[in-house]
């Protein structure tokens, strides 16, 4: 095979998602701390899900189309730094491919080189020994084979080989990965990927159907079945189609043929993706669904199934969507928001939390809009972008909390031009906390962002969780459902019983210079018992002020800040 089509291109990139997403879960695992939040897998797999749904509904395949595909499904959808970070190597591969008919090796060559160079300026301060260097390594050798052979599955194979090597090596150049004894997990995801492109380029056989039904996919068309009673079936046509318009339809019009699918059926899912409504809808009258929908566009994908003649129905979900709705409502119930712009507006707040007390504290102080994620569900660049256009304000300050969410934050930086974004590095609740507190009124918003980001400085955070697997961090043996105390800079405190070892993370967190410890106490731990920590505190650091909260986050028992 001497070169690649745009429709081989679509069914290997699906066939590498499928393969990513079937080994997330052995992927979270290789996280080096042993903590219950291990997300590379879910990241990387939400991410090039994201993608690999544009690229299946590109009907009619060329380079360029399913380029764009590729690249814009997975910068909008991508998630945690190593989403972000394999969005930037296909957005880079993107750049080269797109402008070709068909890819040859000094084709792939150059795309997989733009690649990893495209990767390595997305990251400030590039590590060795992770899903950069694995990139790299195996763009160096594609250059190296390029002038050696012209067979595309053959530097695929042998790219993919070398790339293994380089993943091998990563626990040699990042210390911390060597004392966990794993390699590094996005470069274990990455690897992933390609192996299930080279399955495919392969020619060997590859479901390529997407699982749509799951978290991964950011756009959900799924036909699952169930047995049911024609008695109590009230209307028997399952209808499905796309609507295809000439521009981006208003929520006006999706409204409208959404309120008149009500009037003719029940079981309605009308939702709008740029240019394209999704329908289904359970009803008596197929053709009147069909003619509305004609009202706004052509219609493609048209399907009609008898379920009383079937006796079972198909449903159609769309698991992002529907989950974006319900983070809306959630939202609006928390910090009294309606799902639509606000105000206009100088300044505006976006921040991250998990945890219906965090919301409440970041709404006082407040925040204009909280998008719930954090350790366990990173939000994508959307969800961010979303936010930013609801927030409505000439400047916005963008809190993310978590250290993997800051390169998705500077990602939607990058794509809204019209709005002033500063994204404040906060990598802890503490800090995101006390940089909002920090935010003066009449200040120009350069002047306030670095203020804010110097108020970083002041605060210490820790984080109180379970262990879930066997390993040695930070020079600790640590057991599986041991209670570890982690700190700004790692693994402080260790043990069985959850109060004594978050006071010993405190007294590890605590100098002379502290004033103030604030506790944060999570969705499982009763006031009781965080009242009987807060006076053990204050017996051991009697000179030291201490506050509790109601967070209310999951996987942390405790949030913990020392100031």
């Amino acid at each position: 095979m001497d070169s690649i089509s745009a429709d081989i291109l679509k069914k290997c990139f699906i066939a590498g998602a499928k393969n990513l997403e079937a080994n997330k879960d052995y992927i979270n695992e290789l996280n080096v701390f042993p903590v219950p939040d291990g997300d590379t897998g879910t990241n990387m797999t939400m991410t090039v899900m994201s993608a690999a749904k544009a690229v299946s509904e590109v009907e009619e395949p060329t380079m360029a189309a399913v380029c764009k595909a590729i690249s814009g499904g997975s910068l909008r959808g991508a998630r945690g730094n190593s989403g972000v970070i394999l969005s930037q190597l296909l957005r880079g591969f993107c750049k080269v491919a797109a402008e070709q008919d068909t890819l040859t090796v000094p084709v792939l060559s150059e795309a997989f080189t733009k690649a990893s160079e495209t990767a390595y300026k997305a990251v400030m301060k590039p590590k060795e020994g992770t899903i950069l260097t694995v990139a790299k390594g195996m763009s160096e050798k594609a250059a190296e084979l390029s002038a050696e052979i012209t067979d595309v599955e053959e530097l695929m194979r042998l790219m993919i080989e070398h790339g293994d090597q380089v993943l091998a090596s990563t626990p040699e150049l990042l210390p911390v990965l060597k004392e966990a004894g794993v390699v590094d997990s996005g470069g274990q995801g990455l690897m992933t990927m390609l192996k299930g492109v080279l399955a495919a380029l392969q020619g060997k056989e590859v479901d390529l159907r997407l699982d749509t039904t799951g978290p991964s996919a950011n756009y959900t068309v799924s036909t699952e079945r169930r047995p049911i009673s024609t008695d109590d079936i009230k209307f028997g046509y399952c209808t499905e189609f796309l609507v295809q318009g000439d521009h981006e339809f208003s929520a006006e019009e999706v409204g409208g043929l959404s309120a008149f699918l009500e009037t003719i059926g029940d079981s309605i899912v009308c939702v709008a993706d740029d240019e394209i409504i999704k329908v289904h809808v359970h009803t008596n009258h197929p053709g009147l669904a069909f003619e509305k929908g004609l009202e706004l566009g052509s219609l493609s994908r048209m399907k009609v199934d008898n379920m009383r003649e079937e006796h079972e129905e198909k449903l159609i979900k769309d698991a992002s969507k529907i989950a974006a709705m319900d983070q809306l409502k959630k939202a609006e119930t928390k910090l009294d928001m309606k799902p639509s712009k606000q105000e206009h507006k100088e300044c505006g707040f976006v921040t991250v939390c998990a945890g219906e007390g965090l919301a409440e504290i970041f709404s006082g102080l407040g925040a204009d809009y909280v998008i719930e994620g954090g350790q366990t569900m990173n939000p994508s660049t959307e969800d961010i972008l979303n936010a930013i256009e609801l927030v409505n304000a000439d400047n916005v300050f963008i809190l993310p909390n978590n250290k993997n969410i800051i390169l998705a934050a500077e990602q939607a930086a990058k794509i809204n031009k019209d709005v002033n974004i500063f994204v404040i590095p906060t990598k802890t609740i503490p800090q995101g906390i006390t940089a909002l507190i920090n935010y003066c009124d009449g200040v120009d918003p350069e002047d306030n962002a670095q203020a804010m980001t110097e108020s970083l400085q002041t605060v210490k955070s820790g984080q109180v969780t379970y262990a879930v697997r066997h390993t040695q961090v930070d020079g600790k043996e640590i057991h599986e459902g041991d209670i570890m105390g982690i700190g700004d800079r790692g693994i402080l405190s260790v043990g069985q019983i959850l109060n004594e070892t978050a006071l010993d993370l405190i007294k590890a967190m605590a100098d002379e210079d502290s004033e103030l410890v604030t506790v944060y106490r999570g969705e499982g731990v009763t006031e009781e018992d965080a009242s009987i920590l807060c006076d053990d505190i204050r017996k051991a650091l009697p000179s030291v002020e201490v506050e509790l909260q109601y967070g209310g986050q999951p996987v942390y028992y405790y949030i913990l800040s020392v100031e």
